[in-house]
C-alpha cells in the first residue's frame, strides 16, 4: 500500500510526486470538492450559521476516484495550497473521505520544490480548524450579503444583478472617483521657467523659479507672470548656493501578492488575472531542461516581506557569480512587513535563485517568462547594494527672486544594475548639472512665463485600484484579481484603456447602496471585517459571533430598505448616441444586458430594433479589404474580425495598426503583446518583423 497525497492541481501533482517517488501516490482535487449549493440560502440562521455542503456537481469522477484511492492508502496527507482557502479545501476533504481531525495529515509547501516538499512532509500538522472557520465565516458572510442582497436590486433595479461584500466596496471607489473627476473644476497656474549656461560650460539646464522675495513662487494668471518677467528684465543671475552630496538609494523589498500585480500591470500591461494565472502555473510546477519539473516561485498569495535566510544566502551567492562581491550590502536585507499582514508565508521569491530567467526561458511561456523574470529580478535586487548617486542641487538669485534647479549623476549603480520600479507616467529622472560654482554669473539662454491648469485626479487603474485596496484594507491577497474580474463581468465598470470606469449601471447601484446599505458599500467598515476574519483565523474570535453581529444589523438595514423602497423602482440611464434605427428612424441609446452593452430604439415597444455595437479598428482585412472591427467570444475574450462576416471569416488575436506592410501593403497586426512582432496576415505574403 502506497501513501496518498492530496493536491489540487494537476501540475501541482506531477511536480510533486516527482519529489516523492514511488511510495507516494499524488492526485489533484482540481480545487473545491464541496461547497455551498448554488440553487438556495443552504445556511440555518437558527443554529449558529450552520452551512450544509454539498458535493459539487461536476466533481463526481474526481470524487469517486478520491474515495476509491483514499481507501487504498495506508496514510493519506493533505497538501493543499498554504492559506486559508487551502485549509478549507483539506478540510472539507477529510470531512468527506471520513479522516480524524485531529491526525498530523496536514502538509503545507511554501515552495514546490525537493527542500520545501520534504520540509512540508517532514512536518505533518492537524488541520487549523481557525484558519478553516475564518474561511468558512467568509464565505457565509459573502453568501448571506450575495442571497439576501441580489434580490432587492433585482426588485428596485433589475434581474440578474448580484450584490458582494468587496466586490461593492472596489465599486464605489471607482464611481466616487469618475464623480470627483466630473466635477473637477482646473485652476489656472503658471510658472516661471528659465535656462542658463554656466561660466565653464556650454551645456544648457533648465531651472525654476522657486521664490519670490522670501515668498513661495505662486503666480495666479498671465499678467503676475508678465510683471515677474518684467521685473527680471537685464537681472544678473548669481548663484548663491551649490549642494553637493552622495546619496544612497536602496532596492524595493521583494513581491506580495499586491505589488506583484501593480507591477505586472504598469511594466507588462497585465491584467491581475493573467499576472496571478501564469504566478499558479510557476509556483505548481513546470518542466524544465535538464531540471525535471520544478516549481520556479514560492507561493504566490502572500502579504509578507519576509525572507528565508537560505533564501538570502543563496541570493548572495548567486549576486557575487553574476555580479561581483561590490554588489553585495554589508550584510543580508531585512525588509518589515507591514502592521496588520497575516505573514503566513515568505515574499515572493524564486524558489532556486540560481535558475536564472535566461536558463529557464526555453521551457516557459511567454507570460510565464515575463513574470518569472520580474520575479526574480525584483528579489535578486532587493538583495543587491545600494546605488550611489552625486546629487547637486544650485540656488540662483536675480533681482529677490530665487531660481531652484537639481540634477544627479551616478557614482555607483547598485542594485539598478539589474531592476528598478517602473515609474508612474510623468515622472522624469534629473539630469546631471553642469560643473557650477558658488558667485558663478549664469548667462540666460530663456525665460519664459508658463500656463498650467491643475489636473483632476487620476481614474484607477487595476494597479492603483489594488494599492488602495491594500492600503484600506479592503479584501486580502487571494481576493484583489477575483474582485476586479468579477466588477468587470457584472459590467459595473468598463475599461477604457488602462483605465477602470463606472458604467451607468455601477452608478447606479453604488448611489442605491449608499443610500439604504452605507455599511456594505464603507471601506473602514470592510477593513474592519477582514480584522475581524483575521482574529477568528488567530483564534481571538470566534466565527459564529463574528457573524451574528453582523447579521443582526445587515438584517435590520435590509427590512428598512425594503420599506423605504416600498414600490419603488430605479431606472438606469441610458447613454445616447448619434446612431439612428435603420427601421424607424429614432435615436439609439446604448443598453446593457446580460451579454453586454447593445443598441436599442428609442421607439420601444412599438419598434423592437437593436444592433451590435460595433468597434472599429484602424486595419484592414488581408483578405477582402473590409474593416477589421472589435469582438467579444462567448468567454468575453476580445479578438479582431472581419466586419464581412459571415462571407469573409477572417479573424484573429492579433491587434491591428495603423503601419501598413513594406511587402505587400495591406495592414499589419501587433503579436506577443508588448515584445512580440509585427506580422501581415495575407496569404502568401509572410513579411513580420520584430517591435523594437
Amino acid at each position: 500500500m502506497s501513501d496518498l497525497v492530496i493536491v489540487e492541481s494537476p501540475a501541482k501533482a506531477k511536480t510533486i510526486k516527482k519529489y516523492l517517488g514511488s511510495g507516494y501516490e499524488v492526485i489533484a482535487s482540481m480545487g473545491h470538492v464541496r461547497d455551498l449549493p448554488k440553487s438556495k440560502m443552504s445556511i440555518d440562521f437558527e443554529n449558529n450559521f450552520e452551512p450544509q455542503y454539498v458535493e459539487m456537481k461536476g466533481k463526481e469522477d474526481v470524487i469517486k476516484e478520491l474515495k476509491k484511492l483514499a481507501g487504498k492508502s495506508e496514510r493519506i496527507f493533505l497538501a493543499t495550497d498554504p492559506d486559508r482557502e487551502g485549509e478549507a479545501i483539506s478540510w472539507h476533504i477529510a470531512q468527506m473521505l471520513g479522516l480524524d481531525l485531529e491526525a498530523n495529515n496536514r502538509v503545507a509547501f511554501n515552495e514546490i520544490t525537493k527542500s520545501g516538499v520534504k520540509a512540508g512532509m517532514d512536518n505533518p500538522h492537524k488541520i487549523d480548524l481557525d484558519l478553516v472557520n475564518a474561511q468558512q465565516a467568509r464565505r457565509i458572510l459573502d453568501r448571506i450579503v450575495g442571497y439576501k442582497l441580489s434580490p432587492f436590486l433585482w426588485k428596485k433595479v433589475r434581474r440578474g444583478l448580484s450584490a458582494g461584500r468587496v466586490q461593492s466596496v472596489a465599486v464605489r471607489l471607482i464611481v466616487d472617483r469618475e464623480k470627483e473627476v466630473r466635477e473637477f473644476v482646473p485652476e489656472e497656474y503658471w510658472s516661471i521657467d528659465a535656462k542658463f549656461t554656466a561660466p565653464s560650460s556650454r551645456k544648457v539646464f533648465s531651472a525654476k523659479l522657486a521664490k519670490i522675495d522670501g515668498e513661495n513662487a505662486e503666480i495666479a494668471n498671465e499678467a503676475q507672470s508678465d510683471d515677474i518677467l518684467k521685473r527680471l528684465e537685464n537681472a544678473v543671475y548669481t548663484v548663491t548656493e551649490v549642494k553637493k552630496r552622495v546619496t544612497k538609494k536602496q532596492p524595493a523589498p521583494p513581491f506580495i501578492t499586491s505589488t506583484l500585480q501593480q507591477e505586472a500591470s504598469k511594466r507588462l500591461g497585465f491584467q491581475s488575472k493573467r499576472t496571478m494565472k501564469a504566478a499558479q502555473e510557476l509556483y505548481e510546477g513546470i518542466e524544465i531542461e535538464g531540471e525535471g519539473a520544478v516549481g520556479l516561485i514560492t507561493y504566490m498569495r502572500t502579504d509578507s516581506l519576509r525572507i528565508s535566510d537560505e533564501a538570502k544566502a543563496a541570493a548572495a551567492k548567486c549576486i557575487e557569480e553574476i555580479y561581483g562581491k561590490q554588489y553585495l550590502p554589508s550584510s543580508p536585507r531585512v525588509f518589515k512587513t507591514k502592521k496588520n499582514a497575516q505573514d503566513a508565508h515568505e515574499a515572493i521569491r524564486p524558489s532556486i535563485p540560481s535558475l536564472t530567467p535566461e536558463r529557464v526561458k526555453s521551457s516557459l511561456t511567454t507570460d510565464q517568462f515575463k513574470i518569472y523574470k520580474l520575479v526574480w529580478e525584483r528579489f535578486i535586487a532587493s538583495q543587491m547594494a545600494n546605488a550611489l548617486l552625486d546629487t547637486v542641487s544650485v540656488t540662483i538669485e536675480a533681482n529677490g527672486c530665487i531660481f531652484k534647479a537639481s540634477g544627479y549623476s551616478v557614482k555607483f549603480d547598485g542594485f539598478t544594475k539589474l531592476y528598478e520600479e517602473k515609474k508612474e507616467s510623468g515622472e522624469e529622472n534629473a539630469k546631471m548639472l553642469p560643473p557650477i560654482e558658488k558667485d558663478d554669473v549664469l548667462k540666460l539662454k530663456e525665460i519664459l512665463g508658463n500656463q498650467h491648469f491643475t489636473a483632476p485626479p487620476a481614474r484607477f487603474t487595476e494597479a492603483s485600484l489594488i494599492k488602495t485596496m491594500e492600503e484600506n484594507g479592503i479584501g486580502r491577497p487571494s481576493t484583489y484579481a477575483p474582485t476586479i474580474t468579477t466588477i468587470l463581468a457584472r459590467m459595473y465598470v468598463e475599461r477604457d484603456g488602462k483605465q477602470l470606469k463606472p458604467t451607468s449601471l455601477g452608478e447606479v447601484i453604488t448611489d442605491l447602496m449608499k443610500d439604504h446599505f452605507k455599511h456594505i458599500v464603507d471601506a473602514k467598515f470592510t477593513a474592519k471585517m477582514e480584522g475581524d476574519l483575521d482574529r477568528v483565523e488567530s483564534g481571538e474570535t470566534n466565527w459564529v459571533d463574528t457573524l451574528d453581529v453582523f447579521y443582526k444589523d445587515f438584517d435590520k438595514t435590509l427590512s428598512k430598505a425594503e420599506k423605504a423602497m416600498d414600490g419603488k423602482r430605479v431606472k438606469v440611464p441610458d447613454e445616447e448616441t448619434d446612431v439612428v434605427c435603420d427601421v424607424c428612424g429614432k435615436p439609439m441609446v446604448i443598453k446593457i444586458g446580460r451579454f453586454g452593452k447593445f443598441l436599442a430604439c428609442t421607439g420601444f415597444p412599438e419598434c423592437t430594433n437593436t444592433k451590435k455595437i460595433i468597434v472599429e479598428t484602424k486595419g484592414n482585412c488581408p483578405i477582402c479589404g473590409k474593416k477589421i472591427v472589435l469582438k467579444k467570444s462567448k468567454k468575453g475574450r476580445s479578438f479582431y474580425g472581419c466586419d464581412g462576416y459571415p462571407d469573409c471569416n477572417f479573424m484573429t488575436w492579433n491587434a491591428p495598426v495603423e503601419e501598413k506592410c513594406p511587402k505587400c501593403g495591406n495592414s499589419l497586426f501587433k503579436k506577443g503583446g508588448r515584445s512580440g512582432k509585427f506580422v501581415c496576415h495575407k496569404p502568401d505574403c509572410g513579411y513580420e518583423r520584430d517591435i523594437v
